[in-house]
């Protein structure tokens, strides 16, 4: 899981000339690392350049009641959409005092050369039997030295009270398919409420164990088989008149969306033009950033995964408070979190599981993840942070390496600056921003965020198109 963002103080604004365009650029300073200047917007005019450096460093130093914002949206009035918006952004940021930095961006040369050092010193003293060195994430039958067992799990139950089987799985977390209609043969969904239950492997209230075997194999390159993850069908086992399951998502990081039997073809769902130009910064219209299919797809994914992991940590955490340094596990989603939604029960985490998989469904219809509420907000920020990380040099003979390249391939900077209406929910992380949640605060009613208190990370937003409220939980 990636790290938590960094909010480094913010020291001024300062422009950048050339004869073509001009720059504004933020000046932050990080305790761990080394002055730095960000990019904070482009445009042609040096003058409105100027302006927005003046309203910026005003902003720095204003005090509690002091801000006008008057002249900012009249600056923004002169501005097209991007660079406006991102001025706004920016004076949000000056406001506070901080700006938002992805995590790695402050580095100091004596920082490099430890961890240099420190890297070699763990390569001569890895222990030959660490399970990074055994069994790589990625790896496929034909690449392990060692064998492989594929051990399968047979349960079969009779449900002898159906409404105490519901009741049970509801009180455990479990929500019915929403797609269950009166007409099916399952209309309660009641095959979900035991698979939800039978997953424990204990006994299930107002059901009885009618099966239960257990078949191991050792899978063999020769007669055909593969590691589920890399197999092009559904496992098999053979318990007599034969069954079939499923596999896990062993590995978040190297899965692929486990919740679709097929992936969208981006392709197609994201269409984009050759570029006017090839100056990334040129505001013409015919030149804008486009959300390529690359892009979409390393998105869809990381949302699929924080989906799954999300799902897989609520039911093992239910309603128990997050400690991240606990020795029984870390809690990779839900430790990433901000502090305050660490005591929140095992509903509030579905809910952001869900959150991650709205996300992913606006990809696969072919639109921008538009966030909703404040989970979405986050998780969005959480899947680009991820797809930025991501490793994609071994991905040329892959499926994604088959989509079409392009000009704004990779470009999640610009994926943090359109997707989001504002980056509040970051403020969060820093602790100098502690009770910045409550919406009767002063802060937060002076820079109008609004409540960011856990119980409203799923109220939706009243700028935009709420979800549908009975579209029930993937799992």
């Amino acid at each position: 899981m990636s790290a938590q963002p960094i909010l480094a103080a913010l020291r001024g604004f300062h422009c950048e000339h050339t004869p073509s365009k001009s720059r504004v650029l933020a000046l932050v300073h990080h305790r761990e690392g080394p002055a730095s200047l960000q990019a904070v917007l482009t445009c042609r005019e040096p003058e409105l350049a100027q302006q927005a450096v003046g309203i910026l460093q005003q902003a720095i130093s204003a005090s509690a009641g002091a801000w006008k914002p008057e002249p900012l949206e009249k600056l923004c009035a002169q501005m097209p959409d991007a660079p406006a918006s991102s001025l706004r952004s920016a004076a949000r940021n000056a406001l506070s005092g901080v700006w938002p930095m992805p995590p790695g961006s402050f580095l100091k040369w004596e920082q490099l050369t430890e961890d240099a050092d420190d890297d070699g010193e763990e390569d001569n003293d890895a222990d030959a039997d660490s399970s990074a060195s055994r069994t790589p994430d990625d790896a496929r039958l034909a690449d392990l030295a060692g064998p492989v067992i594929r051990v399968a799990v047979l349960r079969e139950f009779h449900v002898h009270d159906p409404q105490a089987v519901l009741k049970t799985a509801r009180g455990a977390g479990w929500e019915p398919l929403p797609s269950q209609s009166p007409e099916s043969d399952d209309p309660q969904d009641i095959v979900g409420a035991v698979m939800w239950l039978g997953e424990s492997g204990g006994e299930i209230d107002g059901a009885d164990t009618v099966t239960e075997a257990t078949q191991g194999m050792k899978l063999c390159l020769e007669r055909g088989h593969e590691v589920a993850d890399w197999s092009k069908k559904a496992v098999v086992a053979d318990f007599g008149a034969g069954w079939q399951y499923s596999a896990a998502v062993r590995r978040g990081e190297q899965a692929k969306p486990s919740h679709k039997e097929k992936s969208p073809d981006f392709a197609a769902l994201f269409e984009t033009e050759a570029p006017h130009c090839e100056d990334p910064e040129c505001e013409d219209d015919r030149c804008q950033w486009q959300l390529t299919p690359r892009t979409a797809e390393l998105l869809y994914t990381e949302l699929c995964v924080l989906a799954d992991q999300a799902y897989d940590d609520s039911k093992e955490l239910g309603d128990r408070t997050v400690v991240p340094d606990e020795q029984e596990g870390h809690w990779g989603v839900f430790s990433s979190l901000p502090k305050l939604t660490f005591a929140a029960d095992l509903q509030w985490r579905r809910r952001f599981a869900r959150a991650a998989d709205d996300l992913a469904s606006d990809l696969e219809r072919g639109e921008w993840p538009e966030p909703t509420c404040t989970a979405e907000e986050l998780a969005l920020h959480l899947a680009i942070r991820g797809a930025g990380d991501r490793d994609i040099e071994g991905d040329a003979a892959s499926d994604h390496g088959r989509l079409p390249n392009h000009w704004d391939d990779y470009d999640f900077d610009a994926c943090s600056e359109v997707f989001f209406q504002d980056t509040d929910v970051l403020m969060l992380y820093n602790a100098r921003f502690d009770g910045i949640e409550d919406p009767d605060g002063e802060t937060n009613q002076y820079m109008s965020i609004g409540d960011l208190r856990a119980a409203a990370w799923f109220e939706p937003f009243l700028n935009v198109d709420a979800r549908d409220p009975h579209r029930g939980f993937r799992r």
